[in-house]
């Protein structure tokens, strides 16, 4: 018997689609903290490559979720920060960092905080 895609399904692929990977949840949360630059994003995840954080940001940019600011001056400073669109996501990212410390203390063989 043939499945076909329910809306459910259909939003979790296009969640995964957008939000996918191993760093744009990381730069996300790093962005709801507080507006930064290139170089400060670069310094909280010093294991991303500058090709791939350049990449993730275009990405994260092109879906609207991220908003880049030029400023001029030599050297050019660019900020980045969450859009209002992507400042959805906020609650849902707090959500997965709680959940991620529960796992983490349930792989530790102690009492999850609930």
């Amino acid at each position: 018997m043939e499945q076909f895609e329910t809306p459910e399904v259909a939003g979790v692929e296009a969640a995964l689609a957008t939000l996918g990977g191993k760093w744009k949840i990381l730069i996300l949360w790093h962005l709801a903290q507080q507006t930064r630059r290139y170089g400060e994003l670069k310094r909280l995840m010093p294991k991303i490559t500058e090709k791939m954080l350049i990449q993730q940001l275009r990405e994260l940019e092109r879906d609207k979720l991220i908003t880049r600011t030029e400023y001029p001056g030599v050297p050019p400073k660019v900020e980045y920060s969450f859009s209002e669109y992507g400042s959805s996501l906020e609650p849902i990212i707090k959500a997965m960092c709680n959940w991620g410390k529960n796992h983490l203390r349930l792989k530790l063989d102690l009492e999850p905080v609930l």
